[in-house]
């Protein structure tokens, strides 16, 4: 049986998913990251997977999300995009320290995923973090500083105003350097990275993650598959069934 616990860990709200018989144990965990404006109930189809696999799941709340939903709408969210993925990103120290002193995780076998913004975040904690064994960014982008000039002209084009001076742009672009994983490629260090991406994808745009995967593939020479790149010829910006099979499978076969 697979359990399902509603839980904080400190001030961020989580869900726990985990083998009932294995609910005490000391297990491998993945922290599994949802996207901008879903909520982690939603990513729930993955978590039953990845725990059947025999892993510790945790779902964590993104900042304005869900159960921290200030009511903002999603313009006034997208203003805050950069804002929620830096915290969450620092927040997987806060979960990690506590369930590893909680004697619930094995600190060698922890891994991150994520959809989306999630999926971002995910390719930012690996820059922050040597402790993440593993990876799956599906629909991310490793290229923060790249991606988020791209957001403003999007916001252009459509004429919304992003209410940020050319300094407060410049000081974001600047922060952001720190986790722009495509900037500082040797903090991968050869762990194992998968990446999912639909070829349509009008939100999250396919080229850059491919882009950072090319560029890096040689670093993995003799890696036996450490490092892959799954491209869905026909997806826009939704996971296939094929996409969430994967991301379980990665995670028992490198963690």
């Amino acid at each position: 049986m697979i359990l399902v616990e509603k839980k904080r860990i400190q001030h961020i709200p989580v869900l726990h998913i985990v083998k009932q018989k294995q609910f005490s144990d000391r297990m491998p965990l993945i922290v599994f990251l949802h996207g901008f404006t879903s909520t982690k109930e939603r990513n729930m189809h993955y978590a039953y997977l990845i725990a059947e696999k025999g892993f510790r799941v945790i779902m964590p709340e993104a900042k304005y999300h869900g159960t921290r939903s200030e009511g903002l709408s999603e313009t006034e969210l997208s203003y805050r995009f950069w804002d929620i993925v830096i915290t969450s990103i620092e927040e997987l120290s806060t979960i990690k320290q506590e369930l590893v002193e909680e004697g619930l995780v094995d600190p060698a076998r922890i891994g991150v995923a994520g959809t989306s913004m999630g999926g971002i975040t995910t390719l930012g904690a690996l820059a922050r973090y040597e402790w993440i064994k593993a990876g799956v960014s599906l629909m991310g982008n490793p290229s923060f500083e790249d991606f988020a000039l791209w957001q403003l002209n999007e916001m252009e084009k459509r004429n919304i105003q992003i209410g940020l001076s050319k300094e407060q742009v410049s000081d974001l672009l600047n922060l952001l350097k720190k986790y722009d994983l495509s900037l500082q490629p040797e903090k991968l260090n050869k762990r194992p990275l998968l990446f999912w991406h639909g070829k349509i994808d009008p939100v999250v745009p396919y080229q850059a993650a491919y882009h950072f995967y090319e560029q890096n593939r040689k670093s993995y020479e003799g890696t036996n598959g450490m490092f892959e790149f799954i491209t869905d010829e026909n997806a826009g910006h939704n996971v296939s069934n094929a996409g969430v099979e994967a991301t379980a499978n990665w995670f028992e076969k490198h963690l």
